[in-house]
């Protein structure tokens, strides 16, 4: 997985790197094809501005959020990139992978 921080109007200080990269491990526990992942830290006036964009195999997920905290702004930021990532796995998981295989199982008992 590559990683990217990007601060503008704002340096990206190594306690702000631990926090986004532990707050990505929670999301990348959940789906295991993470190619890159790109994270924008930015401040206009008083809005922390917090934006990140997953490129997982076969989808792109974009999510922004913004708060008066910069930290408050990555956890919101995180919370909803995990919605997103748990709905992107949810549709790709074949949830009739165990009827099919039930339905496999009873033709062949009647066949023998």
């Amino acid at each position: 997985m590559n990683l990217k921080i990007t601060g503008i109007h704002l340096d990206v200080t190594p306690a702000l790197r631990e926090h986004v990269e532990a707050k990505l491990e929670r999301v990348t526990r959940h789906v295991d094809n993470v190619i890159a992942v790109s994270v924008t830290l930015s401040v206009d006036k008083l809005e922390q501005k917090a934006e990140v964009g997953v490129h997982l195999k076969g989808k792109d997920i974009h999510v922004e959020a913004s708060n008066a905290d910069m930290y408050a702004a990555i956890d919101l930021v995180m919370d909803k990139l995990d919605r997103q990532v748990l709905k992107h796995k949810e549709k790709v998981t074949d949830h009739h992978a165990a009827e099919k295989s039930a339905a496999l199982h009873a033709q062949d008992d009647v066949e023998a």
